[in-house]
């Protein structure tokens, strides 16, 4: 980030943010006088399950291994909620704790302080986990889980107390959106088939580009929404379909699981290689780089399990893509 993009806030201000930064910067100051250098790797270690190292291994763990719908909410939901984060900071251009007091930086982050993307993400992420589950000890580690990530960025000098309350807040208000919508919209999808999908995957692809000088969230949304599409309607895989009449079993979901995750790691290289021969513009190759990430996670694996028996077909028809005469049946 570079300094003169920050909005500083000083004591000439003689503004409410400047003394909401000052009680931010006491209570970092606070929390860290049980500061050693132990525990400051272990924060440092910790805060790492508010990024996206943690989110996507488990979204694709759920879409390839226990329920396909579910793993689909939960990858759109975290892009869309990633999305809205980054503008946010983008257009509010708000410092964190360190660049006002270096003294209180343990870590550093390329990017604006208000939201917390840590605490956001980790509320759209765990909660509708939680939700989804519904077991109580569940919600107890979800909730615990956002309280120990908020505190890794107080700790660290990451973030103000607001910066997180900002996230959280942020990160309810999308919840609230998102279950409110989600069965108009999954309805109204559904029927249009998938031609409406696509169209509405890439609209949607296209206002994240519009707005965020970053390429690679509308590109990841495009091809995972768009691969899915595509999935339900020619080959509907199901994470949990029986298998020759077996419910696929842990050497199943595990070969499954890592030639996934093998086949997205020689994508990303292959074309890191390829695009940084400066084929297309920077931004058109990020966003066809994650696009193609984006695709391979919700149709080409899936595709590629079927291909070698080691997935199955729900053996239901897309009721948007149903044929005159046909039986219509719903959607799962």
């Amino acid at each position: 980030m570079h300094q003169d993009q920050i909005l500083y806030i000083t004591r000439s201000d003689a503004s409410p943010l400047y003394v909401l930064y000052q009680w931010g910067l006491e209570v970092i100051r606070t929390i860290q006088t049980i500061e050693n250098p132990l525990f400051t790797t272990i924060m440092q270690i910790l805060t790492q399950g508010g990024t996206p190292y943690v989110y996507v291994p488990v979204i694709l763990l759920v879409f390839w291994c226990v329920d396909e719908k579910q793993g689909l909410r939960l990858g759109m939901l975290i892009l869309l909620s990633t999305w809205v984060n980054g503008t946010c900071k983008t257009l509010l251009k708000q410092p964190r704790p360190y660049t006002l007091d270096p003294s209180v930086g343990r870590s550093f982050e390329p990017s604006y302080g208000i939201p917390s993307g840590h605490a956001q993400m980790a509320l759209t992420f765990w909660i509708p986990l939680a939700l989804w589950l519904g077991k109580r000890v569940v919600w107890i580690g979800a909730i615990l889980v956002i309280l120990l990530i908020g505190f890794t960025r107080l700790y660290l000098g990451l973030h103000f107390p607001t910066d997180l309350l900002a996230g959280w807040l942020l990160g309810g208000i999308l919840l609230g959106m998102y279950y409110r919508a989600q069965g108009v919209v999954e309805k109204a999808l559904a029927l249009g088939g998938t031609r409406l999908r696509m169209i509405s995957a890439a609209l949607i692809a296209l206002g994240m580009n519009a707005l965020d000088p970053d390429p690679r969230l509308g590109g990841l949304f495009l091809g995972f929404g768009t691969g899915y599409s595509l999935m339900l309607s020619r080959f509907p895989f199901s994470a949990q379909a029986p298998i020759r009449g077996k419910k696929p079993g842990p050497l199943v979901l595990g070969a499954r699981y890592a030639l996934g995750i093998a086949g997205a790691a020689l994508i990303y290289q292959g074309l890191e290689i390829t695009l940084s021969r400066g084929i297309f513009p920077y931004e058109l190759s990020r966003f066809l780089h994650y696009g193609v990430l984006g695709f391979w996670a919700s149709a080409g694996a899936p595709r590629l399990f079927l291909r070698l028996g080691l997935g199955a077909q729900d053996g239901k028809t897309d009721p948007g893509d149903k044929k005159p005469g046909d039986d219509a049946v719903e959607m799962r």
